[in-house]
């Protein structure tokens, strides 16, 4: 078994109440490989009556996985843990085929997204609330820790795994059931990994999965029901925005992980070959299009030229490819509208005055490729630092001061993710409390990680995923007040 053959004909559909059916009117859509533009697979395509159906199907499963034991709640995600290890190859395969991250990085993708199942397969029996005497001691104060209900995902193509698990794993581990709207162009891995929760023994209805091509009108529909409490979503700040007001009317609990505009500052301290391997993993990973991924490279100008030449020379050596071939580093962009976006962004920083050191152009042929760039002098008025670049593209700025440094990294609504390189320990400090972001790398250009809680502020959106907080998303607080005996 291998890539595609992870799911059956009949597992291209949608999966409700434990089922898999066909889309009312038998309606498909088409899955793309981006490396040469051609059809992976046909996968169901779901209307709004198939999205109530599969909240018809959650909210009908609710109170009795409300009532399950939390230890079989966390066997069930252990279970799942130990079956997505075992098939972590052909995971990897998939995920590369439809999204286009080279194998050994999807890989990397299903180590880092199934520590999210083990993870909440352990806080699962650690949700609690507390006993106390009221200050005046005339009573007791009791507070119950209760699943908030059922919930709807948004998720995102850019890591089809672990934006799936990273929902999934504490929705389960907190005893809510949820309608999983996967993501347009990278459906299939959501897809697998409803066969494999349904193997670790998932009560039919606790997970439901609904791919479509129109998500705006599937949302709309779901989020007018009563019944559903609760939203995640993955992806652009105006989605994010839209997705808030329509939760208005229900007041549904949010959680929104929403764009970034990441700084990356290397200080004239810092370790120069450290924060050029930092950037190398906070810039390249998935192709950059990450939310997390730097975006700005603010680097001081004493150390800006070795900096650029490095980060240049380790760029240009890349090498650019389908993901499934040996010895590629860098997929394909997701589609062809992606690499127009950050050629234009290329086109008018280097408009701007901005040199190329590397790259600046996609290859010629199919797929939807763009050579690893390196920019320096890079204008601070150039749209490339104000918008998410999504792609492998480092502009790098200069400054010459600590003070211009964090006005320039939180000069932008964005505050999801930043970087900083530097060997100075109060400044270190100083720039955690300064910096207007939910996460601060210092000196590692890798941030995620299942113990931590994931998440921005500002325009990045609130709520946090992972960590001990990930699974208070999930949770609602009764507060009972007790006689004193």
């Amino acid at each position: 078994m291998s890539g595609l053959d992870l799911l059956a004909p009949d597992q291209r559909g949608l999966f409700i109440g434990g089922k898999w059916r066909e889309a009312e009117g038998g309606e498909t859509f088409a899955v793309y490989d981006p490396a040469d533009g051609s059809v992976l697979a046909r996968v169901a395509d779901a209307t709004a009556n198939d999205a109530m159906d599969a909240l018809d199907a959650a909210v009908a499963a609710q109170a009795d996985w409300a009532r399950t034991a939390p230890r079989d709640r966390g066997e069930i995600l252990r279970r799942a843990f130990e079956l997505i290890n075992a098939r972590a190859d052909d995971l990897a395969e998939l995920m590369s085929l439809e999204m286009g991250k080279p194998v050994a990085e999807a890989k990397g993708e299903v180590t880092y997204g199934n520590e999210f199942f083990r993870w909440f397969s352990e806080e699962a029996v650690r949700i609690h609330g507390r006993w106390m005497q009221n200050p005046a001691g005339t009573s007791r104060l009791l507070t119950v820790k209760k699943p908030v209900g059922p919930c709807l995902f948004v998720t995102p193509w850019n890591f089809p795994l672990a934006m799936g698990t990273r929902k999934i794993g504490p929705a389960v581990a907190a005893g809510c059931t949820m309608v999983v709207k996967p993501a347009e162009l990278t459906p299939l891995t959501m897809l697998a990994l409803a066969t494999i929760l349904a193997e670790a023994g998932l009560p039919d209805g606790v997970l439901n999965i609904v791919p479509t091509s129109n998500s705006a009108v599937m949302s709309k529909t779901l989020m007018a029901d009563e019944r559903l409490r609760k939203v995640s979503f993955t992806g652009s700040t105006p989605v994010g925005r839209l997705l808030v007001k329509q939760s208005a009317d229900q007041l549904q609990r949010v959680s929104m992980e929403l764009g970034g505009n990441a700084p990356f500052l290397v200080f004239d301290d810092a370790d120069v070959d450290a924060a050029v391997e930092g950037a190398m993993i906070a810039k390249m990973r998935n192709m950059g299009e990450a939310c997390t991924a730097a975006n700005r490279f603010l680097v001081h100008a004493d150390v800006a030229q070795e900096f650029a030449d490095k980060l240049a020379a380790r760029m240009g050596r890349l090498v650019v490819g389908r993901g499934q071939d040996a010895g590629v580093d860098v997929g394909p962009l997701i589609e062809e509208k992606a690499v127009e976006s950050v050629h234009q962004l290329v086109t008018d920083a280097v408009h701007d005055g901005a040199r190329v050191l590397t790259g600046g152009s996609a290859p010629d042929g199919p797929g939807y490729f763009y050579r690893p760039t390196v920019l320096l002098d890079v204008h601070p008025e150039s749209e490339i630092n104000t918008q998410e670049i999504f792609g492998p593209v480092a502009p790098i700025l200069t400054f010459t001061s600590e003070e211009e440094a964090i006005a320039r990294a939180n000069a932008t609504e964005y505050g999801l993710a930043s970087y900083v390189f530097t060997r100075d320990l109060s400044r270190t400090i100083r720039l955690a409390e300064s910096l207007e972001y939910g996460m601060v790398g210092v000196n590692t250009g890798l941030i995620s990680n299942a113990a931590a809680p994931f998440g921005g502020m500002k325009a990045s959106g609130f709520g946090r995923e992972g960590g001990f907080e990930g699974i208070e998303e999930y949770l609602e607080t009764t507060y009972v007040a007790l006689p004193a005996g």
